[in-house]
Protein backbone atom coordinates (compact mmCIF):
# COMPACT_ATOMS: atom_id res chain seq x y z
CA UNK A 1 0.00 0.00 0.00
CA UNK A 2 1.28 3.32 -0.89
CA UNK A 3 2.67 5.18 1.33
CA UNK A 4 2.19 2.49 4.79
CA UNK A 5 5.46 1.02 5.96
CA UNK A 6 4.49 -0.25 9.49
CA UNK A 7 1.29 -2.85 10.07
CA UNK A 8 0.22 -2.74 14.17
CA UNK A 9 -1.63 -5.47 14.95
CA UNK A 10 -4.15 -6.24 17.60
CA UNK A 11 -3.04 -9.76 19.10
CA UNK A 12 -6.65 -11.69 20.76
CA UNK A 13 -8.71 -12.70 17.64
CA UNK A 14 -6.78 -10.74 14.99
CA UNK A 15 -3.26 -13.05 15.45
CA UNK A 16 -3.84 -15.80 17.95
CA UNK A 17 -7.05 -17.44 17.67
CA UNK A 18 -7.76 -17.14 21.73
CA UNK A 19 -11.49 -16.39 21.47
CA UNK A 20 -12.77 -20.29 21.83
CA UNK A 21 -10.50 -21.20 24.22
CA UNK A 22 -11.06 -17.51 26.63
CA UNK A 23 -14.58 -18.69 26.14
CA UNK A 24 -13.76 -21.79 27.74
CA UNK A 25 -11.63 -19.82 30.38
CA UNK A 26 -14.51 -17.65 31.34
CA UNK A 27 -16.87 -21.51 32.34
CA UNK A 28 -14.52 -22.51 34.29
CA UNK A 29 -13.63 -19.73 36.16
CA UNK A 30 -17.09 -18.39 36.98
CA UNK A 31 -18.09 -21.95 37.47
CA UNK A 32 -15.55 -21.87 40.17
CA UNK A 33 -17.24 -18.68 41.24
CA UNK A 34 -20.80 -20.12 41.33
CA UNK A 35 -21.89 -18.25 38.11
CA UNK A 36 -23.56 -20.69 34.76
CA UNK A 37 -21.74 -18.74 31.99
CA UNK A 38 -23.98 -20.31 28.92
CA UNK A 39 -22.86 -18.64 25.36
CA UNK A 40 -25.94 -16.77 24.96
CA UNK A 41 -25.30 -14.68 27.93
CA UNK A 42 -21.42 -14.33 26.95
CA UNK A 43 -22.63 -12.76 23.90
CA UNK A 44 -24.85 -10.56 25.24
CA UNK A 45 -22.55 -9.41 28.87
CA UNK A 46 -18.95 -9.60 26.68
CA UNK A 47 -16.72 -6.23 26.94
CA UNK A 48 -12.99 -5.57 26.32
CA UNK A 49 -13.48 -4.08 29.95
CA UNK A 50 -13.78 -7.28 31.70
CA UNK A 51 -14.77 -5.43 35.26
CA UNK A 52 -18.09 -3.96 32.99
CA UNK A 53 -18.91 -8.13 32.69
CA UNK A 54 -17.95 -8.59 35.93
CA UNK A 55 -21.15 -6.03 36.86
CA UNK A 56 -23.45 -7.12 34.04
CA UNK A 57 -22.81 -10.79 35.77
CA UNK A 58 -23.55 -9.22 39.34
CA UNK A 59 -20.04 -10.72 40.47
CA UNK A 60 -18.86 -9.02 43.78
CA UNK A 61 -16.27 -6.19 43.35
CA UNK A 62 -14.01 -8.02 45.95
CA UNK A 63 -14.01 -11.03 43.59
CA UNK A 64 -12.93 -9.38 40.51
CA UNK A 65 -9.08 -10.05 40.88
CA UNK A 66 -10.16 -13.76 41.47
CA UNK A 67 -12.13 -13.80 38.43
CA UNK A 68 -9.12 -12.31 36.42
CA UNK A 69 -6.82 -15.31 38.50
CA UNK A 70 -8.90 -18.07 37.68
CA UNK A 71 -9.64 -17.27 34.15
CA UNK A 72 -5.54 -16.90 33.40
CA UNK A 73 -5.30 -20.43 35.61
CA UNK A 74 -7.72 -21.88 33.29
CA UNK A 75 -6.62 -19.83 30.11
CA UNK A 76 -3.34 -20.69 30.32
CA UNK A 77 -3.68 -24.79 29.94
CA UNK A 78 -4.70 -24.82 26.77
CA UNK A 79 -2.04 -24.08 23.71
CA UNK A 80 -3.16 -21.48 21.84
CA UNK A 81 -2.75 -21.01 17.77
CA UNK A 82 -2.14 -18.80 15.55
CA UNK A 83 -5.44 -17.52 13.16
CA UNK A 84 -5.43 -19.70 9.90
CA UNK A 85 -2.53 -18.26 7.85
CA UNK A 86 -1.07 -15.94 10.29
CA UNK A 87 2.49 -17.64 10.49
CA UNK A 88 2.60 -17.34 6.52
CA UNK A 89 1.02 -13.64 6.40
CA UNK A 90 3.67 -12.55 9.20
CA UNK A 91 6.55 -14.35 7.08
CA UNK A 92 5.71 -12.63 3.95
CA UNK A 93 5.05 -9.08 5.20
CA UNK A 94 8.44 -9.15 7.09
CA UNK A 95 9.78 -10.70 3.67
CA UNK A 96 8.08 -7.67 2.12
CA UNK A 97 10.03 -5.42 4.82
CA UNK A 98 7.31 -4.35 6.32
CA UNK A 99 7.90 -3.58 10.03
CA UNK A 100 5.56 -5.00 12.61
CA UNK A 101 4.40 -4.24 16.04
CA UNK A 102 1.40 -5.39 18.07
CA UNK A 103 -0.72 -3.02 20.56
CA UNK A 104 -2.91 -4.96 22.94
CA UNK A 105 -5.22 -4.97 25.64
CA UNK A 106 -3.67 -8.23 26.86
CA UNK A 107 -1.46 -8.57 29.93
CA UNK A 108 2.56 -8.20 29.25
CA UNK A 109 3.14 -12.02 30.74
CA UNK A 110 0.47 -13.45 28.99
CA UNK A 111 1.19 -12.02 25.69
CA UNK A 112 4.84 -12.93 25.56
CA UNK A 113 4.65 -16.05 26.92
CA UNK A 114 1.98 -16.83 23.88
CA UNK A 115 4.58 -15.09 21.50
CA UNK A 116 7.77 -16.97 23.02
CA UNK A 117 5.77 -20.13 22.67
CA UNK A 118 5.06 -18.99 18.81
CA UNK A 119 8.58 -18.39 17.88
CA UNK A 120 7.70 -14.96 17.33
CA UNK A 121 9.40 -12.97 19.83
CA UNK A 122 11.71 -11.39 17.31
CA UNK A 123 9.10 -10.38 14.44
CA UNK A 124 7.67 -7.54 16.13
CA UNK A 125 9.67 -4.47 16.42
CA UNK A 126 7.23 -2.92 19.57
CA UNK A 127 4.85 -4.99 21.62
CA UNK A 128 2.59 -2.51 23.91
CA UNK A 129 0.67 -4.54 25.95
CA UNK A 130 -2.06 -2.99 29.02
CA UNK A 131 0.40 -2.33 31.56
CA UNK A 132 2.19 -0.17 29.10
CA UNK A 133 -0.62 2.29 28.82
CA UNK A 134 -2.89 4.28 30.97
CA UNK A 135 -6.02 4.18 29.27
CA UNK A 136 -7.98 0.71 27.58
CA UNK A 137 -8.71 0.72 24.09
CA UNK A 138 -10.21 2.28 22.59
CA UNK A 139 -8.12 5.34 23.24
CA UNK A 140 -5.75 5.69 21.21
CA UNK A 141 -2.93 5.80 23.98
CA UNK A 142 -1.59 2.21 22.80
CA UNK A 143 -0.90 3.19 19.18
CA UNK A 144 0.64 6.33 20.04
CA UNK A 145 2.75 4.94 22.35
CA UNK A 146 4.10 2.25 19.54
CA UNK A 147 4.29 4.52 16.50
CA UNK A 148 7.11 6.97 19.08
CA UNK A 149 9.07 3.56 19.91
CA UNK A 150 9.09 3.10 16.18
CA UNK A 151 9.96 6.36 15.21
CA UNK A 152 6.76 6.36 12.51
CA UNK A 153 4.12 8.65 11.80
CA UNK A 154 0.38 8.07 11.68
CA UNK A 155 0.42 8.08 7.59
CA UNK A 156 2.87 5.65 7.67
CA UNK A 157 0.87 2.85 9.80
CA UNK A 158 -2.28 1.07 9.74
CA UNK A 159 -3.65 -1.11 12.58
CA UNK A 160 -5.44 -4.31 12.23
CA UNK A 161 -8.27 -5.18 14.80
CA UNK A 162 -11.03 -7.80 15.05
CA UNK A 163 -13.06 -5.52 17.15
CA UNK A 164 -15.06 -2.10 16.82
CA UNK A 165 -12.94 -0.47 19.80
CA UNK A 166 -9.47 -1.52 17.74
CA UNK A 167 -11.01 0.61 15.08
CA UNK A 168 -12.13 3.61 16.76
CA UNK A 169 -8.61 3.28 18.62
CA UNK A 170 -7.24 3.39 15.03
CA UNK A 171 -9.03 6.29 13.91
CA UNK A 172 -8.18 8.28 17.04
CA UNK A 173 -4.45 7.62 16.20
CA UNK A 174 -5.24 9.12 12.62
CA UNK A 175 -3.74 5.78 11.59
CA UNK A 176 -5.20 3.45 8.43
CA UNK A 177 -7.66 1.10 9.84
CA UNK A 178 -8.35 -2.44 9.02
CA UNK A 179 -10.81 -5.21 10.50
CA UNK A 180 -10.73 -8.35 10.10
CA UNK A 181 -13.54 -10.48 11.39
CA UNK A 182 -13.08 -13.43 14.57
CA UNK A 183 -14.88 -15.13 16.79
CA UNK A 184 -15.37 -12.83 19.67
CA UNK A 185 -18.66 -11.86 20.70
CA UNK A 186 -18.18 -8.23 19.88
CA UNK A 187 -16.31 -8.85 16.17
CA UNK A 188 -20.05 -9.35 14.93
CA UNK A 189 -20.21 -5.23 15.28
CA UNK A 190 -17.00 -4.82 13.50
CA UNK A 191 -18.54 -3.64 10.33
CA UNK A 192 -20.33 -0.93 11.63
CA UNK A 193 -17.39 1.04 13.41
CA UNK A 194 -16.56 1.44 9.44
CA UNK A 195 -12.70 0.49 8.57
CA UNK A 196 -11.31 1.70 6.14
CA UNK A 197 -10.89 -1.97 4.84
CA UNK A 198 -12.18 -5.26 5.96
CA UNK A 199 -11.15 -8.94 5.28
CA UNK A 200 -12.47 -11.98 6.36
CA UNK A 201 -8.79 -13.80 6.76
CA UNK A 202 -5.27 -13.16 6.58
CA UNK A 203 -5.07 -14.35 3.03
CA UNK A 204 -7.18 -11.13 2.00
CA UNK A 205 -5.35 -9.79 4.35
CA UNK A 206 -1.64 -10.14 2.32
CA UNK A 207 -3.92 -9.60 -0.98
CA UNK A 208 -4.58 -6.43 0.16
CA UNK A 209 -0.91 -5.33 0.99
CA UNK A 210 -0.15 -7.19 -2.34
CA UNK A 211 2.19 -4.98 -3.75
CA UNK A 212 5.76 -5.72 -2.98
CA UNK A 213 8.46 -3.96 -0.52
CA UNK A 214 11.25 -5.93 -1.23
Amino acid sequence: MDGIDTILFDWDGTLIDSAPYSFAAFQSAFRDLGIRLESELYERVYSLDWYEMYHELKLPEHQWQEADDRWMYHYRKATVPLVAGGLQALDELSRRNYCLGVVTSGSRSRVRRELSSLGLLDVFKAVVCNEDVNYKKPHPEGLLLAMEHLGKKPGACCYIGDSPEDIEMGKRANVQTIGIFSGYPNSKRLSSANPDFCVASMAQLLSHFASSRL
